[in-house]
């Protein structure tokens, strides 16, 4: 859950904070670092919803936290490392004060060592021949795994590494000559025209091509390691100290920020293209329809890119062998500036390619919505809406709202009997959208409750009377609706205006964020970054916290991830669930929700589709909680050959159709005899409503509602 805040707001909240953030501009790279460190503790300290103290008991959280991020594998550093480590163990609080940085150099300085001694230890490993015939395991589970003592252990662990990774290679290899089998099968069977390419190869064929690709991908991996800046670690570390608060605390540097930004609002200043990066290599990937680099005509998909100007006063900048998020920041820039590419084309021609930037959408952030002509020859309206987004910058720019409005306005004019709105994987948004979104459903009415560090409450009302579709409606979730797709679900609920249809229970995210720029408190013009800070709990109207239990669903239906730990409740750093006084609302007409239920769960009982959707799922976690593995190649093989099997019975559930038929609205018909883009889009999209069981529930759910 996002929040606006005004700094004059900020600023009630702590008034010395002016007195306790004041530092000259640093000079360097350290001074810098030194001055977040200081700053993000003052901010935590005086603005945090429910701040820690800073002691030794802190300092250890953040120790474990830390490490969890920087090798959680156990695989970089060694045991003496880690006993060196541990001398600072109490101590990480202490340098957070002083804005020390002898821990963080100490611990990524050798991080690097290390990398750079197991980038030639791998190289020397796959050098020489690898025994896929030892009787050898990997162990799998972080938790299971120790740091090695030496060198030599070290080097044990990677070539085991290595190992898995090839067999995984050869088991892939061996997959796609099956299927590729398979179709040439079919073909010669049907007596079709045989255009299908198979030529099978020996399982030592196999083993050097799959040590080969993987040598690639290490090598690849390590390369792209050392070319990330040390600098860029900082977040990491500065990420230990305020995830220990709670999880949605977190340091933003200022790239980051940027790329939280745009995703957030649904907008990029470029060019409308994805920038693939292979072996050292930068290529275009897919362009976006009607943007600047597809308007060229120049350019293409697999372009590989050479060098980019980003500015007319500037030189060329050679993009090869850099990291593919460098790239992107040098092509992005302001709206209405020149950027030249240059590439080489697939035939070996060298281009020079200028574009002027423009806005580009990205369009999976922005609600959609289809026609469901149900079995029973009703039609219904689909909203998908994968978050709360709003432009908080350009009163102009788009927000869920106003996109859930146009979607009504164009369902209405088809004349839908009930809406669906698929909350399912939203992980939330801006607050405001919320009563905005509820406005456009039923009449006024307070939607959430939220309450500050001093335990101040305040009621949000949705203050619009004009609501856009009063008829039947239907809400899903699942174990990934959070945040603001939660306070929409529970209110809905407590409102008796929806049935909330899903998971057991949404996420569990109860809180509310804002974004603190840090050098808004100091002496400088520098941008040092941001803190996304928790600042509130929310309550809904019921006065029900959502932290950790989330919203239990009305109409209960378990899928993959129920039986996986998703959720707040499996954080530790988790802020506790809570209880409030229920503020004054006007419940409607009740549903009759276990009528309905005890229809539902009579319908899955003997629906086999149901059952098998249950067992893949619990065995695919099974899988995920697995602790090792062998490295023994006919162990290995066996192992597959039976996952295989298991995969082969859940088959199935790959050709299920849900006998729903999908109409799209007239404008996006017309899109895509135009948009090719969205045209692989939108029939992607529809396939999966069709393989879609719990929507085929959902609505026979929404039929039974008047």
């Amino acid at each position: 859950m996002f929040k606006k805040i005004t700094f004059k707001k900020l600023l009630m909240f702590a008034p010395l904070m002016t007195l306790m953030f004041c530092f000259n501009s640093p000079q360097n790279d350290d001074e810098k670092m030194q001055t977040i460190m200081v700053s993000v503790k003052n901010t935590l300290s005086y603005l945090h919803y429910s701040p820690k103290p800073i002691n030794d008991a802190y300092s250890q959280d953040v120790y474990e936290k830390y490490f969890e991020s920087v090798d959680a594998s156990k695989r970089y550093f060694l045991q003496s490392d880690m006993d060196e480590f541990k001398k600072h163990y109490t101590k990480l609080d202490d340098y957070l004060n002083q804005g020390n940085l002898v821990f963080y150099k100490l611990t990524i300085d050798r991080l690097y060592q290390r990398v750079d001694e197991i980038d030639k230890m791998t190289q020397d490993i796959l050098s020489k021949p690898i025994n896929l015939d030892e009787n050898d395991e990997l162990i799998l589970e972080p938790k299971k795994r120790v740091n090695p003592l030496d060198a030599k252990q070290q080097r044990e662990e990677w070539k085991k590494y290595i190992k898995y990774n090839i067999l995984q290679e050869i088991e892939t290899l061996n997959s796609k000559e099956e299927a590729q089998k398979k179709k040439k099968d079919s073909v010669v069977n049907n007596k079709l025209p045989d255009t299908i390419k198979y030529a099978p190869t020996t399982a030592e064929q196999k083993r050097v091509k799959a040590t080969s690709e993987v040598k690639d991908l290490i090598t690849d991996s390590f390369r792209r390691f050392k070319k990330r800046k040390k600098m860029d670690w900082f977040s990491v570390y500065m990420n230990a100290y305020t995830e220990v608060f709670d999880p949605h605390t977190n340091y933003f540097s200022p790239k980051n920020k940027e790329e939280f930004d745009m995703q957030f609002v649904g907008k990029v200043i470029g060019i409308g293209a994805l920038i693939q990066e292979k072996k050292g290599y930068l290529y275009l990937g897919e362009l976006t329809i009607g943007a600047p680099a597809w308007k060229s005509k120049q350019l293409t998909a697999g372009d590989k890119i050479l060098k980019v100007k980003s500015k007319p006063n500037e030189e060329p900048v050679n993009v090869v062998g850099m990291l593919s998020d460098e790239a992107v920041r040098l092509i992005r820039g302001e709206k209405g500036t020149p950027v030249t590419l240059t590439v080489e084309k697939k035939d070996k021609t060298i281009k020079e390619v200028t574009m002027i930037r423009e806005e580009v959408a990205i369009e999976d952030t922005f609600a959609r919505s289809i026609v469901v002509n149900s079995k029973n020859g009703k039609k219904y309206g689909f909203i998908y809406l994968p978050s709360f987004n709003v432009d908080f910058e350009d009163p102009k720019g788009r927000n869920a709202s106003d996109d859930i409005k146009a979607e009504l306005i164009k369902l209405k004019k088809e004349n839908v009997e009930g809406i669906i709105l698929d909350l399912r994987s939203n992980g939330g948004g801006s607050l405001t959208e919320v009563g905005d979104i509820m406005g456009l459903f039923m009449n006024a009415g307070p939607y959430v409750q939220v309450k500050d560090s001093r335990g101040k409450i305040q009621v949000l009302s949705n203050k619009s009377n004009e609501p856009i579709w009063t008829g039947p409606l239907v809400v899903m979730q699942n174990e990934l609706s959070a945040s603001a797709s939660e306070i929409l679900a529970g209110a809905f609920q407590d409102y008796g205006r929806a049935a909330v249809i899903g998971s057991p229970s949404s996420f569990g995210k109860g809180t509310v964020q804002t974004f603190v720029e840090l050098n808004r408190f100091l002496n400088t013009n520098d941008d040092f970054g941001a803190l996304k800070l928790t600042i509130q709990k929310f309550y809904r109207v019921s006065g029900e916290s959502t932290q950790r239990k989330g919203v239990e669903a009305d109409l209960k239906m378990k899928d993959f991830f129920s039986y996986a730990e998703v959720g707040e409740r499996f954080d530790q750093f988790a802020l506790p669930w809570d209880k409030i006084e229920t503020t004054s609302y006007k419940k409607l007409t009740g549903l009759n929700v276990p009528q309905l239920q005890a229809e539902l769960d009579k319908q899955l009982l003997n629906n086999n589709n149901y059952k098998m959707l249950q067992e893949s799922a619990e065995w695919k976690e099974a899988l995920d909680k697995e602790e090792t593995i062998t490295l023994n190649q006919t162990k290995f093989n066996e192992l597959m050959k039976k996952r295989k099997a298991q995969i082969d019975k859940f088959k199935g559930l790959d050709k299920f159709n849900n006998g729903l038929k999908f109409t799209l609205h007239t404008d996006e018909a017309e899109r895509i005899k135009k948009d090719e883009a969205f045209a692989r889009k939108t029939e992607n999209w529809r396939k999966n409503l069709e393989r879609d069981f719990y929507l085929e529930e959902t609505v026979d759910v929404l039929s039974k509602i008047k």
